[in-house]
């Protein structure tokens, strides 16, 4: 295989790796009815005037699958932090004790696991098309090559075959996170 197309493959596997990290990510916010510290990931406290993510100025714990507790390393934090997780507008309703914040995460309803449900198709739905945009770039990058009509074709089946184990991933990642998000 000549060294260019070997570069093409390489820069396609490489933003598919990148759609199916993002993908990662973005499920991991969706909450399955089970209390995790990243369900606060996108809080973000006024922290001396600078917007700071809650996990630098806090520890969160899970005590229980019901309960987030945040402890912030300054006590005088506290308020501010009860007021960014408001804020955050996650439907989490935070209590104050002095010393730390608790949250109890109410179950989801069979309404709001549907809608969570749809959405961790869609965060799904842009990966594919992120892997698709991949594989559209890698085969307009082959087409424009010097090389035999042979090797233009092998190399787009190589990239169709990734392409097709890239979204094979997708669809058992986000298998699972339905089951986990309908799982009562």
């Amino acid at each position: 295989m000549n060294e260019e197309i070997e570069f093409i493959l390489d820069t396609a596997k490489e933003a598919m790796d990148k759609a199916i990290a993002h993908l990662e990510k973005e499920l991991k916010t969706i909450r399955a009815g089970k209390a995790t510290p990243a369900m606060l990931s996108t809080v973000m406290v006024d922290y001396y005037g600078s917007q700071t993510p809650l996990s630098q100025v806090a520890n969160v714990n899970t005590p229980d699958a019901r309960t987030l507790s945040v402890q912030p390393w300054e006590k005088n934090m506290l308020q501010e932090i009860e007021k960014a997780i408001q804020v955050a507008n996650l439907g989490f309703n935070p209590m104050n004790n002095g010393d730390v914040i608790m949250i109890n995460v109410p179950p989801l309803t069979e309404e709001r696991r549907k809608n969570l449900a749809k959405q961790a198709k869609a965060e799904a739905e842009d990966a594919k098309v992120g892997i698709r945009n991949a594989r559209k770039e890698a085969n307009n990058d082959i087409k424009k090559l010097d090389v035999s009509d042979d090797m233009k074709k092998n190399s787009e089946a190589d990239i169709q075959d990734l392409t097709d184990n890239y979204i094979k991933i997708i669809d058992g990642k986000l298998a699972t996170k339905e089951t986990e998000i309908l799982t009562i």
